[in-house]
């Protein structure tokens, strides 16, 4: 993807791989963020439940319970999240309607990417479910 804030995003999220603590962070302002959206915005409508299991795979991988996830995979996962915590990208956040559907955008494409990994990471949790709670 030719987007110099992602890629940007994505520079900052190799750099996070092994900081849990930093990670945490990052999910914390992604959860805020999240919590801010207009439900009614049809960009959230669609990324709603990709963000969510995104969101998982990170604290899953954060807390040591999934590991089996190339480094790669996390640090685009990780590029994305930082890019839709970001409000200052592409399309600025404060224009109105429009400021969050490159966010949401990036996240779809990022999920679509690693949707093998995606697949494992479901599988696995479905498995684990006594471990996670």
């Amino acid at each position: 993807m030719n987007n110099i804030f992602f890629q940007a995003a994505l520079n900052k999220a190799s750099g996070l791989l092994g900081r849990h603590g930093r990670i945490v962070a990052l999910l914390s302002q992604l959860t805020m963020k999240i919590s801010k959206v207009n439900r009614q915005d049809l960009s959230f409508q669609a990324a709603r439940e990709k963000v969510g299991v995104m969101a998982r795979l990170v604290k899953s991988y954060t807390q040591g319970h999934y590991k089996a996830i190339p480094w790669k995979t996390m640090a685009t996962i990780l590029g994305a999240i930082i890019y839709f915590v970001n409000p200052f990208d592409l399309l600025p956040d404060i224009a109105p309607v429009i400021g969050l559907t490159d966010d949401f955008s990036i996240l779809v494409w990022v999920y679509t990417s690693v949707q093998s990994e995606i697949d494992k990471f479901l599988a696995w949790e479905k498995s684990n479910l006594q471990l996670l709670r």
